[in-house]
């Protein structure tokens, strides 16, 4: 079995399956799944081949935003086919709508909006960023093959506030990949910050104390940056209710400038 960069990296090449059509609307393509202990997929890679096939499909802009449904769990044993619908694109802008399709049944879809780049005016209201993080803080994340710092710990049973600040940053990489990298590391800590005021309860707890399953996700695009640089990604999340759980967070560079903006929605049941 490859090592998880090596295989996450591979699953982010995707095939093209079918050429456009004759009007330049559509197109699919095909992307293997990561060999994970559990064999589903898991919904951070299912993002980074969203972002794939949008870049793909519509060469020459860069994602501003993706939006993602979740409507079933996929499986690990069979290839993810992304079927791209591109109802505008522009000079500026373009909008596309994207099916995941495994074994013909749809696992999730996706709508992104991208933007070819502007010059204009800049500015950001964000709290400081602290210094990176020492080597003392790193952290091992089960489904990130790459350096994260932290303190803290979303596997601790103590109640504390509902956020999470991880710094990361992977290993040298092309920089056409540093959104779908970002896009996968933003699906993993919302549950578990989402968790942290609960007593009792981790991470680590889902299918045994809890069951929790993303139903949908967005990330936003502000500025380019690089994955393997220095990231702060800060999350936070101010309601858990009905079953369900709400987060949100931010990428920040570590000289301060918020690149990057996500939001998550997923279910969450506790069992008595």
């Amino acid at each position: 079995m490859p090592d998880l960069w090596t295989d996450l990296l591979a699953c982010l090449e995707l095939r093209l399956s079918s050429a456009p059509t004759r009007d330049g609307t559509l197109a699919t393509f095909e992307g293997p799944n990561q060999q994970l202990e559990y064999h589903r997929i898991f919904g951070g890679q299912l993002l980074g081949q969203f972002l794939r096939a949008a870049d793909l499909a519509c060469p020459g802009k860069t994602v501003k935003s993706l939006h993602v449904l979740f409507a079933r769990e996929g499986k690990s044993d069979a290839p993810v086919r992304y079927v791209v619908q591109i109802q505008h694109r522009g000079r500026s802008f373009a909008t596309l709508s994207i099916t995941a399709r495994q074994n013909g049944d749809v696992v999730a879809t996706a709508a992104v909006s991208m933007h070819g780049a502007e010059d204009g005016p800049e500015h950001q209201t964000v709290d400081e960023v602290p210094p990176v993080l020492d080597a003392q803080h790193a952290v091992h994340l089960d489904l990130i093959p790459w350096e994260t710092r932290a303190v803290g710990d979303l596997d601790a049973a103590a109640a504390t506030a509902p956020d999470y600040d991880l710094w990361m940053r992977t290993p040298e990489v092309a920089p056409e990949l540093g959104q779908a990298l970002i896009a996968y590391a933003t699906d993993l800590n919302l549950i578990g910050t989402a968790l942290r005021p609960m007593e009792g309860f981790g991470q680590r707890g889902n299918g045994t104390a809890f069951t929790s399953a993303t139903t949908s996700h967005t990330v936003w695009f502000h500025r380019p940056f690089r994955a393997d640089d220095w990231l702060l990604l800060r999350h936070h999340s101010p309601v858990l209710a009905h079953g369900r759980c709400f987060g949100r967070g931010d990428v920040l560079t570590a000289d301060g400038a918020l690149v990057a903006s996500f939001t998550q929605e997923a279910l969450l049941r506790f069992r008595p």
